[in-house]
């Protein structure tokens, strides 16, 4: 028989060797960001009188 290890024996030790162990755990802290908000009124604020630009109407696109 033969002595050395086969294809699916040898990728199964690669694999293995490969993925042994999980990961470092990533700390919470790391996961988020924090960010200062700011002020109310800016550039996002909500503009009634230019909303009509952006406003999209299927029957209006299709004629109708």
């Amino acid at each position: 028989m033969n002595k050395g290890l086969t294809t699916d024996a040898a990728e199964a030790a690669v694999r293995h060797v490969r993925f042994s162990r999980l990961p470092e755990r990533v700390r919470f802290e790391d996961m988020t960001e924090e960010v200062e908000a700011g002020p109310a009124g800016g550039l996002n604020a909500y503009d009634p009188e230019g909303s009509w630009k952006f406003y999209s109407c299927l029957a209006l696109d299709l004629g109708l």
